[in-house]
């Protein structure tokens, strides 16, 4: 679990909270707002995007929260295993060893060099998959993006809206404030949407996509070491590459 997006998002909702203080809390409930920001925001972007991949935000939304971070190190030690063991006995030999790897990406790419197949080729396969992998990741954060651009938007709809209501109220003064109500709240609530939810989880799934996608790179370097029958020191120097200078200290200690 990611602590880091739980309390940033409630540290946020809090933080206005308090700003706005428990007294006037009422004051900033409007549901006329909240249909126009959330209905427009959403009706919005089923039109940008198709239905299907509306319906999945919600679990690309809990990846900034749940999410098993592949670690570059642990998988250069499996490499480095791979590597001694293929030395030794020949690259067969990890035929039993890949059964009991959860990464399915590392698996595909060990049985590939397990299969014959030449390193050219190992390397086109895997990049394609990489590359399709991104572009899957891409559209989920893309989705919130999206939201986020939508929301200050249909935010100031809204404030049109009550600002129209309230020109063409002006004799009748008691409704003056319901209309300066939903002009305001409207810009409030898109910028709540935008800042606080959307465009945040869309940084942290980039970010965890960018991760993820330079540890395939690595596995994709360890594949293609193995399937040459590279000396297992070479491995470890080349694979080295992908860590920070402090972390390939760490390894070498």
């Amino acid at each position: 679990m990611d602590i880091a997006t739980i309390l940033g998002v409630v540290g946020s909702f809090v933080l206005v909270v308090l700003a706005i203080g428990p007294s006037g809390l009422g004051a900033f409930i409007n549901v006329p707002s909240l249909i126009i920001v959330v209905g427009g925001t959403m009706g919005a972007t089923m039109i940008n995007y198709p239905l299907k991949e509306i319906l999945g935000i919600v679990g690309v939304a809990m990846k900034t929260v749940f999410a098993k971070e592949a670690s570059a190190k642990d998988t250069i030690a499996k490499f480095m295993d791979f590597a001694q063991k293929a030395r030794r006995e020949g690259i067969l030999s990890l035929e039993g060893d890949i059964k009991e790897l959860e990464d399915e990406f590392m698996k595909k790419g060990i049985q590939l060099a397990i299969d014959g197949l030449e390193p050219n080729a190992i390397r086109e396969i895997m990049e394609t998959e990489i590359n399709y992998t991104m572009n899957r990741h891409k559209l989920g954060a893309d989705i919130f993006t999206t939201i986020g651009t939508f929301a200050p938007a249909l935010g100031m709809v809204g404030t049109l809206i009550g600002l129209v209501q309230m020109l063409q109220s002006m004799e009748d003064p008691s409704s003056i404030g319901p209309a300066m109500a939903v002009a305001l709240l409207t810009t409030f609530y898109g910028a709540i949407l935008a800042n606080i939810i959307c465009m945040p989880v869309a940084g942290k799934l980039k970010m965890r996509s960018s991760q993820e996608m330079e540890v395939r790179e690595l596995v994709v370097e360890g594949v293609l070491s193995l399937s040459s029958g590279e000396n297992p020191r070479i491995v470890e120097q080349k694979l080295a590459c992908f860590l920070p200078p402090k972390q390939r200290e760490l390894a070498e200690d």
